[in-house]
């Protein structure tokens, strides 16, 4: 017997170590994964030499259904119900409002380095430099044909009236059109923009460039109907451009009570006055920082999916929603995910921008800084029209991308938030996707919105606790399925 079997079990214990060997080359797992037994069983089932077809893709991701209703069930019922609300709170009602430039920025900023630091969180912040307006003193009053307060909040980057202010007779107009056509009136006036909302970014325009279409037709300053559809008579700020060479006059939003009530006395042939003074000034560019923090990937440490929100507001309410909201949910995200033990395969990354409202400034530089890295990036996600009820994930990328996305929205049907809807397009992601890289945003219930948005209405009153649940668990879920995939997203 022992002559006999010699051999074979030799090569029984040969070819054993072998299968083990081979078994573990293809699996390639960390335990740290929740798509450990999915790894192993597509490694098997997907010949390396081939594409991977739509329903191999679709059953690893339907794998993670367990680690979803995990995520979504501790977000919206779990340990961790109403946290990005409460944090939410924390921080605005300790730092209120934070423009560019100013010290609540800062302030803020070293907040959320704190606060995330002691959340178990590896933070860091990368310098940045950003515009510094500063509103001051402003005032309106009509003083022609009746006496009358304005409200009015002065738009950024506007440059002030001279010390004793501007009193002048008041064109009112409602459209381009008809600027260009009584621009003769124009001629030492106060024009009043009194142009009906149709569409945030299409009624937007009369903001961003008001100033400088007047400018042109001789007009000394310009008062802009605030950008909402519903309003209790507050003032909504903003960003406005002036046009090179174009001369540059005091700018500001008025309510749209006010804006409609000259337009009536406009047609009705009375002369309308105001006096208008405003102490805005542009001060040189300020240091400040966009706030990193990260849950290191396993095996692809170098591949990035990026979660964000901006830190920044206008000076006016608190920026709750206007992106305080878009902040705490991307900081949520790796929260829950670091407190259900999970670690991906590749890296997450929370970006919490600096000076999105002028114009995406810290998010410029920090794709600047990191588009070197261009092809590591797998998925760009941006959170900037509020946290109210999600509805949707908004998603830019190739059809096969695109492909992936909706398989992995449907782990999302605990929450009804199953569709996948185009343009995911952002402000702070933008510069990343028009090089390519796949992106998304947050859709929600989101009617409400322009009510609050740069106004002083912009509170922790508008914020709904259940809402925020959704919103972090859905970013949640999202970037660390995406994250964890065998494969990055196709561009």
């Amino acid at each position: 017997m022992a002559q006999g079997g010699g051999p074979p079990i030799l090569f029984f214990f040969f070819f054993f170590f072998m299968f083990l060997f081979m078994l573990s080359s293809l699996c390639d797992c960390h335990p740290h994964s929740a798509g450990f037994m999915r790894s192993m069983s597509a490694a098997r089932a997907v010949p390396s030499h081939t594409a991977r077809k739509v329903s191999d893709i679709a059953t690893e991701v339907a794998g993670y259904a367990d680690v979803a209703k995990q995520i979504i069930d501790l977000a919206v019922f779990g340990a961790a119900q109403n946290r990005s609300h409460r944090r939410l709170a924390d921080f605005t009602d300790t730092i209120g409002n934070r423009v560019s430039g100013s010290h609540n920025l800062e302030m803020a900023i070293k907040y959320m380095y704190n606060a995330m630091t002691k959340d178990g969180l590896d933070v860091h912040l990368e310098p940045v430099k950003i515009p510094h307006w500063v509103r001051g003193k402003e005032s309106a009053e009509m003083i022609a044909p009746r006496a009358k307060s304005l409200a009015l909040l002065g738009l950024g980057s506007s440059v002030g009236t001279p010390p004793e202010g501007i009193e002048a007779e008041v064109l009112v107009v409602r459209s381009f059109e008809e600027l260009k056509r009584r621009a003769s009136e124009a001629i030492g006036k106060i024009v009043v923009f009194n142009q009906p909302f149709v569409s945030y970014g299409e009624t937007v325009a009369y903001r961003a460039y008001g100033a400088s279409e007047a400018a042109k037709e001789g007009a000394l300053a310009t008062l802009i109907r605030s950008i909402t559809p519903f309003s209790i008579n507050s003032p909504h700020t903003g960003w406005q451009d002036y046009q090179a060479g174009v001369k540059r006059i005091p700018s500001a939003c008025i309510t749209v009570e006010d804006a409609e009530l000259m337009w009536r006395m406009a047609q009705r042939g009375q002369k309308i006055v105001v006096r208008l003074t405003m102490g805005a000034k542009t001060l040189p560019d300020a240091d400040s920082f966009n706030t990193v923090v990260e849950i290191t990937g396993w095996q692809h440490p170098e591949q990035v999916v990026l979660l964000s929100g901006h830190l920044d507001s206008w000076d006016v309410g608190q920026g709750a929603m206007d992106d305080g909201g878009g902040a705490m949910i991307s900081w949520e995200a790796l929260s829950l995910i670091r407190d259900l033990g999970l670690r991906p395969r590749r890296t997450l990354r929370t970006v919490l921008w600096t000076a999105e409202e002028q114009g995406g400034v810290g998010a410029q530089q920090y794709y600047n800084l990191h588009k070197v890295n261009m092809s590591n990036f797998d998925l760009v996600m941006e959170s900037d029209l509020g946290t109210f009820t999600p509805v949707a994930l908004q998603f830019t990328g190739s059809d096969a991308a695109r492909k992936v996305m909706a398989e992995v929205v449907k782990l999302l049907a605990p929450i009804n938030t199953t569709n996948l809807e185009p343009h995911g397009e952002g402000t702070d992601i933008s510069p990343w996707m028009q090089a390519g890289v796949p992106g998304a945003s947050l859709h929600v219930a989101d009617n409400r919105y322009f009510w609050f948005h740069h106004s002083e209405g912009d509170t922790m009153t508008v914020q709904d606790p259940q809402a925020m649940n959704l919103c972090s668990a859905l970013w949640a879920v999202v970037a660390y399925v995406v994250a964890d995939l065998q494969d990055m997203l196709p561009r």
